[in-house]
């Protein structure tokens, strides 16, 4: 038995997972500690991954040589591109997952990474000293030391969950809360508070009448989560389904209203803004007669469904009676009815851009302790934080992402630059620099950074080099090849589109909206031959990544020049150089959240809300610029 480790992940969840097989992987000997192994990475929510900027960070993950795209894409029921209307900066890949099989591949991922063991019990006390922590204390008394720890609780930190006036301690339906750990940092000067999420009804799917429902199909092409070629999904796929609330539903939820835990004061923490209950969206929304509702698989063979915006902590009654207002609903019978879970939190602002705490050295917090919500935003902050753990366990540099490298490296400097106050969810639109973070080139942008560090491996590596020589050849034959008009005019004609007066060379073709490198192929023999010579297995991603190369060049080389610009002040130094509470020249404001943020970087400073651009340039005089 093994009683010492370089690095200790505290909670199996997502963030848990990532960052206790990163920490394995880069080599540290590593303990991961869980209530239950037999929920590892347990989808408590919807069983889908990706969504709006979520895809993007799961595409991320997979490029640094993380776990949760590959699982998932084992895992897969169903995948879509959301957003394929839009440019490929909003292109999102969502997936629905079998939940078991989730499970047992990330289960399986875990028992057979090399360095990676695992302990089924509570940690319930940090062993720290001297400002440093050294292990963990668990509920059955056995004490593991370690060079670093990871703290990915979730909502277990004095987990409560609610149904109508029904209040039960717990992490998650049916498994215990943990108690101990928020106490004892606090009581060290930990800032902390309380956040509510929440989770719908299951229902039978034998008991739905899916005739009266709208099916949504999956996409059925080349898009996957991995970038590895060979992973994919051997389940038989299944589609979603759309259901609508009424009035008759709405007028049942009102006449419930002062039973619902969130507008009795029952609950008195903050929910999440973008992921809302059924009973917020009415008091938000009074004059809405309809809301959309997703019936999704929880798996490939069971007959248990999600349903997708019906989240409620309202009584299990109300919340029954409400659904048999809805046609297809009418005669549904539910496996347990949705319910609300309040736990604490710890103020990001108390972390280092390595997720390491400023208050105890080699504490890391990752997830849902750090006011976030989502399995993907978790799974990032955990992939970063084992990264760091390691290093910080054999004295390596801090691995830390930029806001113009990743999604990542946004979610995180917002967390520990603005802080939260209420649960943070990634959207494409807290990225600035949006266009150069599509999901299509997160290999290009990460795969590297992750190899020099030794955490992605060589043939991910190599792969992604053949990868993108393809796509720069294939870029440079598109900029060098002239097309004939006499060659193309038929077919551009028949398909009603402008024709040439002359010739012109392909890459111009490729601009045009109307037309595509699949579409010119068909036109152009010689194009079709050099499609033919690219790889077999990644044609279809090598043309899209060329293709958007081409069409959105513009883009690109526009805010690559506007990220080099605002990135030099994250190469000016602040952090130690200054009392800030003696600089009065700076306002209030800026003094105290200077002094308690204690940013790295002015370019970090200039992002606190409240610093206005005045102190920046003050900042930046002093300095001797």
């Amino acid at each position: 038995m093994i009683y010492d480790f370089d690095v200790i992940v505290i909670g199996a969840g997502h963030a848990g997972c990532e960052a206790a097989c990163a920490a394995a992987n880069l080599g540290s000997t590593t303990l991961l500690i869980t209530i239950d192994m037999n929920k590892i990475a347990q989808m408590s929510c919807n069983p889908a991954v990706g969504g709006i900027a979520k895809g993007q960070i799961v595409r991320e993950i997979d490029a640094l040589g993380g776990q949760m795209g590959i699982v998932t894409d084992r895992s897969s029921l169903q995948f879509r591109m959301l957003n394929r209307s839009k440019g490929p900066a909003m292109w999102s890949p969502r997936a629905q997952a079998d939940r078991m099989r989730f499970i047992m591949n990330w289960r399986h991922t875990i028992e057979n990474t090399p360095n990676l063991y695992m302990w089924q019990d509570s940690a319930v006390k940090l062993d720290i000293a001297n400002g440093e922590v050294h292990g963990v204390t668990t509920a059955l008394g056995v004490d593991f030391t370690a060079k670093a720890v990871v703290l990915t609780a979730g909502t277990f930190l004095n987990g409560l969950m609610h149904v109508g006036p029904v209040k039960m301690q717990g992490g998650r339906v049916a498994e215990p809360a943990s108690h101990g750990i928020t106490e004892q940092l606090r009581a060290l000067g930990f800032a902390t508070s309380r956040m509510k999420t929440g989770t719908p009804v299951r229902l039978d799917a034998r008991t739905i009448d899916f005739s009266q429902a709208t099916v949504q199909e999956g996409d059925h092409d080349f898009h996957h989560f991995s970038f590895l070629p060979t992973v994919h999904s051997e389940l038989r796929q299944r589609p979603c389904y759309i259901v609508w609330t009424n009035r008759q539903v709405h007028d049942v939820l009102r006449a419930g209203l002062p039973e619902s835990p969130l507008f009795n004061g029952q609950i008195q923490s903050v929910g999440p803004r973008y992921c809302p209950s059924i009973e917020t969206k009415l008091v938000t929304f009074p004059d809405k007669d309809a809301h959309q509702l997703f019936i999704e698989p929880e798996g490939e063979s069971t007959n248990e469904m999600y349903l997708n915006g019906f989240s409620s902590s309202m009584p299990w009654r109300i919340q029954l009676d409400a659904l048999g207002k809805i046609p297809a609903l009418a005669h549904v019978q539910a496996y347990r009815p949705g319910y609300a879970i309040e736990y604490d939190y710890f103020d990001p602002t108390q972390l280092k851009h390595n997720l390491e705490t400023k208050l105890v050295k080699n504490l890391f917090f990752a997830g849902q302790v750090n006011g976030t919500t989502g399995y993907e935003e978790a799974a990032g902050q955990g992939l970063v934080a084992g990264i760091n753990a390691h290093q910080n366990a054999v004295g390596a540099a801090p691995f830390v992402l930029a806001r113009d490298e990743a999604y990542i490296g946004v979610l995180i400097d917002d967390l520990v630059t603005k802080g939260v106050d209420e649960p943070y969810r990634m959207f494409t639109s807290r990225a600035e620099h949006r266009i150069l973070l599509r999901q299509d080139d997160a290999d290009l942008r990460l795969t590297p950074r992750s190899y020099a560090l030794g955490l992605a491996s060589r043939e991910r590596y190599l792969l992604m080099q053949s990868k993108w020589r393809q796509v720069d050849s294939l870029v440079d034959f598109a900029r060098d090849y002239s097309v004939k008009a006499s060659l193309v005019n038929p077919s551009l004609e028949a398909r009603g589109l402008q024709p040439l007066r002359q010739g012109t060379k392909l890459y111009e073709l490729i601009l045009r909206p109307q037309l595509g490198i699949n579409l010119l192929a068909t036109m152009i023999p010689e194009l079709q031959t050099r499609l033919d010579a690219l790889e077999d297995t990644r044609l279809e991603e090598i043309v899209e990544a060329a293709e958007i190369r081409i069409k959105y060049h513009g883009y690109i080389e526009r805010e690559q020049l506007i990220a080099q610009k605002i990135g030099r002040l994250e190469h000016v130094k602040i952090k130690g150089k200054f009392d800030y509470s003696s600089l009065h020249a700076l306002s209030t404001e800026a003094r105290q959240k200077l002094e308690r943020i204690d940013p790295e970087t002015v370019g970090q400073a200039s992002r606190i809300p409240g610093i206005s651009p005045s102190d920046i340039n003050i900042l930046l005089l002093l300095l001797g610029r």
